[in-house]
C-alpha cells in the first residue's frame, strides 16, 4: 500500500499509529464494551484491520469519502480506523438529522459509500428512492438490519466485508489520504447548514496529546463514550482513549438510567459531558434515592470528568463533585470544530486540595488557559479595552471547509468566531460570539455577559438575551426567563402580591438585580419575557438564539401593539 507514498508522509501522523500499542498493550485484556459483546485489544485491532482489508479489496481508493450514520458502537470506532487505514476520509453524519439535512451533508462530500444503522431508518428508504450519484456501496453496520427498509438485495455488511490478511501483508501498512486529511467534520449549524470541516491526522493526534498532559488520561482508564461519535468532542476524545489504550465502554446514546447503569456495572473512571447532562444525571440520581431508595454507587470508581459546550455554575459544580462523584478531578474546555475539539482547559475542582474555581463572573466566561500547541490572539476593536475577536493557529486548525480552497488565514491565524480577552495570568475569557452581539444605542452589549449577570439570581432556572429591532436603539436587549420551581413570577399586573412572599421575581426586581450587580446601564434587559418551554438546542446543545429571537418578536408584537 505505501509504494508511491512520500518519504514526508511515512513519517507524518497517522491515528492508525495507535494500533501497534492496542495489540500488544492490551494484548488479552477486555478493550471494548458494548452491550454483551466483549474484545479484547487483539481483537479490536485484527477486526479493524480485516475490515480495512475488505475496504481495499472492494475498490476504496486514497481520498475516498466513507458516510457512516449511526449510533455509537464499537463497530462505529473500527470503521473510522478502518477507513483511515485504507488511505479513505470518513465523514460522519448526524443521526439526529432529518433526510434534507442528511442529504445535503452527503452533496457536499459525495461519499463512495454509506454506512448506516437502524437509527438511520426514518430517512434511508428516502434517499434510495433520490439521486445520489456518488454512491456506490450501501453497508450496514451492524449483521442485519430489522426494519424493511433497508432491504438487504444491495446492502453489505460489517462481516461480509471483512477480509483476513495475507502473511504477506502488513498489520500496521496504512495509508493517507490527500492533504493528510482523515476526517470530516460537520458543524451543528445553528443558523444554516452544517460545513464540512476537513481535519488531518497530525490535528487529531495532536489534539490527544494535549488531552493526555492536560486531563491526565492513562491505560488504566475506563472511558464510557457519552458524546457521539458524529460531533469532534466525542471523535477526539475517543482517539484520545484509543492513543493510551484505555479501556472503552460504548453505549449506543446519552440517555440517564443507561450511562448511570454502565458506570456502576464498568466501575467507568471518565467521561465528558456538557452541563445538561450534568444536571441530568444529578437530577435522575435524587429521584432514584428520594422515590425508589436507590442508593448511588457509582461515584468512587471516577477520577476525571471533563466539561465541554458551555460553563458550569460554581452551584453545579459543587453538586457534581461533592453528591454525585466525590473523587472526580473536574475540568472544562472550550473549543470548536475547526480547531479539532478543545482550544483552552482549566480544572473546576480538584479533590487532592478541595479547590473550587469560579467560571461565571460579571466581567465574562472564565475557560482557562491554552493547550501546550494552541497560539491565541486578540484582535482588540479598541484601545481602551482589552476585549477584542478571538483568533487562533497551530497544528489544531482544520485544513479546510471541504468543497472550498484551503482556509484563507492570515499568517496562519484563524477567527474563531469569539469575542474575549486575556488576563494578566494568561487565562482566556470569553465575552460573547461576534454574531450574537447586540448594538443597542450605539454601544456593544453581549448577550452571554448579561446571562453571566443573571443566571446567579436564585430565582432563574435559565436565562436567554437576545436584541430585537428597535426604532430608537437599533436593538432592544430583551431577556427570555425561566423560572426556577417554588418561585413565581409576578407581572405588572400582579397587585395582589403580598409583603411576605419572598420567592417571587419579576421585571422590576431583575433589573435592579443588574444594578446591584453593578452591570452597565444599556446593557440592562428592557423587557423581560417569562419562557414556559425549554429553548431550542442543536444536536451539540448549543442554543438555536436566532429562534428564540423570532419567536420573542412574536410574543412582543401581541403583547405591546405599539412595538407593531
Amino acid at each position: 500500500m505505501t509504494d508511491d507514498i512520500s518519504s514526508t508522509q511515512q513519517y507524518s501522523g497517522h491515528i492508525c499509529q495507535c494500533l501497534s500499542r492496542i495489540s500488544t498493550g492490551r494484548n488479552d485484556r477486555v478493550f471494548t464494551i458494548f452491550g454483551d459483546r466483549r474484545k479484547t485489544g487483539l481483537e479490536f485491532v485484527e477486526s479493524v484491520c480485516k475490515l480495512a482489508n475488505g475496504l481495499a479489496e472492494l475498490g476504496i481508493q486514497k481520498g475516498d469519502v466513507i458516510a457512516v450514520a449511526a449510533l455509537n458502537s464499537d463497530l462505529y470506532l473500527e470503521w473510522l480506523l478502518a477507513i483511515s487505514f485504507v488511505g479513505g476520509i470518513s465523514a460522519p453524519l448526524n443521526y439526529r438529522w432529518n433526510f434534507e439535512e442528511a442529504k445535503s451533508a452527503m452533496e457536499v462530500v459525495n461519499p463512495v459509500m454509506l454506512v448506516v444503522d437502524e437509527s438511520c431508518h426514518a430517512w434511508y428508504t428516502q434517499l434510495q428512492h433520490s439521486r445520489t450519484d456518488s454512491i456506490k456501496w450501501h453497508v450496514f453496520i451492524g449483521g442485519r438490519p430489522l426494519s424493511s427498509s433497508f432491504g438487504t438485495r444491495d446492502v453489505l455488511s460489517s462481516e461480509h466485508l471483512k477480509k483476513p490478511l495475507e502473511k504477506s501483508q502488513s498489520m500496521y501498512d496504512y495509508c493517507w489520504a490527500p492533504d493528510g486529511i482523515a476526517l470530516i467534520c460537520f458543524t451543528s449549524g445553528t443558523t444554516g447548514k452544517p460545513k464540512g470541516v476537513a481535519i488531518n491526522h497530525t490535528s487529531l493526534i495532536v489534539q490527544s496529546l494535549a488531552k493526555i498532559a492536560i486531563v491526565g488520561y492513562a491505560e488504566d482508564d475506563v472511558y464510557l463514550h457519552t458524546a457521539p461519535l458524529c460531533h469532534i468532542g466525542g471523535i477526539s476524545s475517543g482517539l484520545t482513549m484509543l492513543m493510551v489504550g484505555a479501556c472503552h465502554v460504548l453505549i449506543p446514546k446519552f440517555e440517564t438510567l443507561t450511562a448511570l447503569k454502565a458506570i456502576e456495572q464498568h466501575h467507568v473512571s471518565t467521561f465528558i459531558a456538557v452541563p445538561t447532562m450534568m444536571v441530568d444525571l444529578i437530577s435522575t440520581i435524587r429521584k432514584r434515592s428520594e422515590e425508589d431508595g436507590v442508593r448511588w454507587r457509582g461515584g468512587e470508581s471516577m477520577k476525571k470528568i471533563l466539561n465541554g459546550g458551555g460553563g458550569l455554575s460554581t452551584e453545579l459544580a459543587r453538586d457534581i463533585t461533592t453528591n454525585i462523584f466525590p473523587t472526580a478531578k473536574l475540568l472544562s474546555a472550550y473549543g470548536m470544530t475547526e480547531t479539532c475539539s478543545s482550544l483552552t482547559f482549566m480544572t473546576l475542582y480538584d479533590p487532592a486540595n478541595g479547590s473550587f474555581r469560579n467560571q461565571l463572573r460579571g466581567e465574562g466566561f472564565l475557560v482557562g488557559k491554552p493547550a501546550p500547541h494552541v497560539e491565541l490572539l486578540i484582535i482588540r476593536e479598541a484601545s481602551s479595552s482589552p476585549v477584542g475577536r478571538i483568533l487562533t493557529r497551530g497544528p489544531h486548525v482544520m485544513v479546510k471547509y471541504w468543497g472550498h480552497q484551503t482556509v484563507k488565514q492570515d499568517q496562519g491565524w484563524i477567527d474563531t468566531g469569539d469575542i474575549g480577552w486575556m488576563d494578566s495570568c494568561g487565562d482566556l475569557w470569553l465575552v460573547g460570539r461576534l454574531k450574537d452581539r447586540i448594538k443597542s444605542g450605539g454601544e456593544n452589549v453581549f448577550p452571554e455577559e448579561v446571562e453571566t449577570v443573571l443566571s446567579k439570581h436564585p430565582g432563574i432556572s435559565k436565562i436567554l438575551v437576545v436584541g430585537i429591532p428597535d426604532p430608537r436603539l437599533t436593538e432592544m436587549v430583551i431577556a427570555c426567563v425561566q423560572v426556577r420551581e417554588n418561585w413565581r413570577w409576578a407581572d405588572q399586573n400582579s397587585d395582589f402580591l403580598q409583603e411576605k412572599e419572598k420567592q417571587i421575581i419579576s421585571t422590576e426586581i431583575l433589573q435592579n438585580y443588574c444594578k446591584e450587580m453593578k452591570l452597565s446601564r444599556f446593557k440592562i434587559p428592557k423587557v423581560f419575557l417569562l419562557w414556559r418551554k425549554p429553548f431550542p438546542l442543536t444536536s451539540t446543545g448549543k442554543l438555536r438564539r436566532h429562534l428564540v429571537r423570532q419567536e420573542a418578536i412574536s410574543k412582543l408584537q401581541l403583547m405591546l401593539p405599539s412595538y407593531l
